[in-house]
């Protein structure tokens, strides 16, 4: 099943963000490699696809797990919920209906 893992930024984290990138896209891609990933990216905090310094105000990734409790793991040990740029991460179940 599909679940959708929403981070939170917490304030002042944007030059973690930035350099936690690369392990936080790696374990994406493994995902992607596995065919496990429906879709993956930031949530820019103004209307832009270059935010600047403004940042992000979190990500939203749509993945598929065993269950649950295995999304909510695999959350924990994102580079960004470890490094503390993600103040809080939700995992609710999705069901892709479109397209």
């Amino acid at each position: 099943m599909y679940y959708a893992l929403i981070g939170e930024d917490a304030p002042g984290t944007l030059d973690t963000r930035l350099a936690v990138r690369p392990e936080h896209v790696a374990r994406l891609e493994l995902l992607r490699n596995e065919g496990r990933l429906l879709l993956a990216g930031p949530m820019p905090a103004i209307d832009s696809p270059d935010p600047g310094p403004a940042g992000f105000l979190g990500s939203l990734i749509v993945a598929e797990f065993d269950s649950l409790a295995s999304a909510e793991a695999w959350a924990r040990e994102d580079p960004y919920t470890r490094a503390g740029v993600f103040a809080q991460v939700t995992v609710r179940p999705f069901r892709k209906t479109l397209p």
